[in-house]
């Protein structure tokens, strides 16, 4: 029998093999103030590994400021508690340096503040909101020819609210509404690549190549157009369901794709703008965005 114990200085191999569980999909701060991801298999999932956080290059300290804590928990990011222990932790961006010092001011007006990479929104005058425009309404606020337009639904509201790009008349799915400028303008920049997703009810059947030549490419009188992916959902005798995503946003640039190689839509969805989506919500009634969808849209357009 060989019970040989290994020498001074020389690792067991036999013990370092166990234990050597993954962390799971689900980051901390969703963990934490979301309550998901906690377990797995009716296990805990094993903890991440320490990692000392990265001391401020810089400091972010506004001597007549408000305390970071207090500023995370108004913000609706947790109790000042748990506020706290992020910042411990060094989980807490801000202008881009983790600060773990619980006697940080800072200035509200003017922070960028990440928790775990994810943007929070400290402008409680900022609104972000989910509209399903339904078919037959024009992406404006308001229309010269007396059409039903999107303002028509804003009626009432004191922001000034803007949409975020557009959907054309014959088109229904989700439009954001929002006054935050500068993350519009983002969410519209083709730079950023913020992806759409879009439901095309065409003729059928599905030629098998067809996918291949959209992700090619397909050239339009304005220059060439690809998708970003494309995937048969449903397929009946003379009609097909078809997903496509892209991050284009060129006028009726689904509908051009389409005629272009012989399959001219019959109707046409969008349900999700990156992290959002329509979900159940009606045609014609909106809803506003949650924080992690506003974080997500923050993430996406690269704030």
């Amino acid at each position: 029998m060989n019970s040989r114990k290994p020498r001074q200085g020389q690792r067991d191999n036999r013990s370092s093999r166990v234990n050597r569980g993954s962390g799971g999909g689900v980051s901390r701060y969703e963990a934490d103030v979301l309550g998901i991801g906690t377990t797995k298999g009716g296990q805990p999932v094993a903890p991440p590994r320490e990692r000392a956080p990265k001391a401020a290059t810089r400091d972010v300290h506004v001597e007549e400021g408000t305390r970071l804590q207090k500023v995370l928990a108004q913000a609706g990011v947790g109790s000042r508690r748990h506020c706290e222990n992020l910042i411990a932790e060094g989980r807490v961006e801000v202008d881009g340096q983790v600060v773990t010092e619980l006697g940080t001011r800072i200035d509200p007006e003017s922070a960028v503040i990440h928790v775990d990479g994810d943007r929070i929104q400290l402008d409680d005058t900022l609104v972000y909101l989910a509209f399903n425009k339904p078919t037959g309404v024009v992406s404006t606020m308001q229309d010269e020819e007396g059409r039903p337009c999107v303002g028509e639904y804003l009626e009432g509201r004191t922001e000034r609210l803007f949409h975020v790009g557009r959907l054309d008349y014959d088109t229904e799915g989700l439009l954001l509404l929002t006054n935050d400028g500068n993350l519009a303008n983002r969410l519209q920049h083709p730079r950023y690549g913020v992806e759409k997703v879009y439901l095309a009810t065409i003729p059928g059947p599905v030629p098998r190549d067809l996918g291949k030549r959209m992700r090619e490419g397909i050239e339009l009188e304005d220059g060439p157009a690809a998708v970003d992916s494309f995937k048969v959902v449903d397929s009946q005798p003379g009609m097909a369901l078809v997903e496509i995503v892209l991050h284009e946003g060129r006028n009726r640039i689904v509908r051009r794709m389409f005629e272009e190689v012989g399959h001219p839509v019959i109707a046409l969805a969008r349900p999700q703008v990156g992290p959002v989506k329509v979900g159940d919500l009606r045609p014609g009634k909106m809803r506003p965005l949650n924080k992690r969808e506003v974080a997500g849209l923050y993430k996406a357009a690269g704030l």
